[in-house]
């Protein structure tokens, strides 16, 4: 079993990469010119936001997102998706209903700290995160002690969070 990295409070399996170098920059390609990326809205201090990255959101039928004051309309699984979803759910024994996929063009683009807490998710629920692209750091802090753990993120890898991650401890990918 893939080593749980986090010394309690949650689960954040890391299984490293998923798929060759290569496999992982063509699935890069195929999904960066088939997925209908749009810029991501958020409600940041009472405002509308128009972020630098960009968004697509896939999942089964009647399934919405609502995250930062917004509720996202899900986008039919496509082939491409679908079979990246059957694949992480074979490798990880779990069933994933949704998927936002996050575009970040560059290393300036990031995401800061947060839970996926919202309340439309379900508790405890596993999440995966397959990283395709350039390598990326990212890092976890518990709410309560402060500690902070941090790995790179490998182009083609994946990483699963589960139980109580999302209540006790916030994550972020850092610029």
């Amino acid at each position: 079993m893939i080593p749980n990295l986090l010394p309690r409070d949650g689960i954040a399996r890391y299984h490293g990469p998923i798929f060759s170098e290569q496999e992982a920059w063509e699935i890069f390609t195929r999904l960066m010119s088939t997925l209908p990326w749009q810029h991501d809205e958020v409600m940041m201090f009472g405002k509308r936001i128009v972020t630098a990255r960009k968004v697509a959101w896939f999942a089964d039928a009647g399934i919405p997102y609502r995250y930062s004051g917004t509720v996202k309309q899900a986008t039919a699984w496509n082939v491409e998706m679908a079979e990246l979803k059957g694949r992480i759910e074979r490798l990880t024994g779990l069933t994933f209903n949704s998927c936002l996929a996050n575009l970040y063009n560059h290393g300036g683009e990031g995401m800061g700290w947060h839970s996926d807490d919202e309340k439309s998710l379900v508790r405890h629920a596993g999440i995966a995160s397959l990283s395709l692209g350039a390598e990326r750091p990212f890092a976890f802090r518990h709410r309560t002690s402060g500690e902070v753990l941090s790995l790179s993120l490998e182009n083609g890898s994946l990483l699963v969070m589960a139980g109580e991650i999302q209540e006790r401890w916030k994550h972020a990918l850092p610029k």
